[in-house]
């Protein structure tokens, strides 16, 4: 379990300091930058959704409109 622990120190030690470092460097608050992030990937997760979304009703609407008939009498 240590080395779980370590581990974990160690990203999070790393991962703030990437944080804090933009955030002086664009005269920020830490907080306010780390924010930002959580909110953009929200964004980005949420914009992939609603692509997803939208070719599966078109996909569903093409199936709708066009359907393969097998013969002219099944006009």
């Amino acid at each position: 379990m240590g080395g779980i622990d370590q581990l974990k120190y160690f990203f999070e030690k790393h991962g703030f300091e990437v944080s804090s470092r933009l955030a002086d460097r664009l005269g920020m608050r830490a907080k306010n930058v780390r924010l930002f992030f959580i909110y953009i990937s929200f964004a980005t997760m949420g914009v992939s959704f609603a692509i997803y979304l939208t070719l599966a009703f078109l996909l569903k609407l093409k199936d709708l409109v066009y359907t393969k008939r097998s013969s002219v009498f099944d006009l």
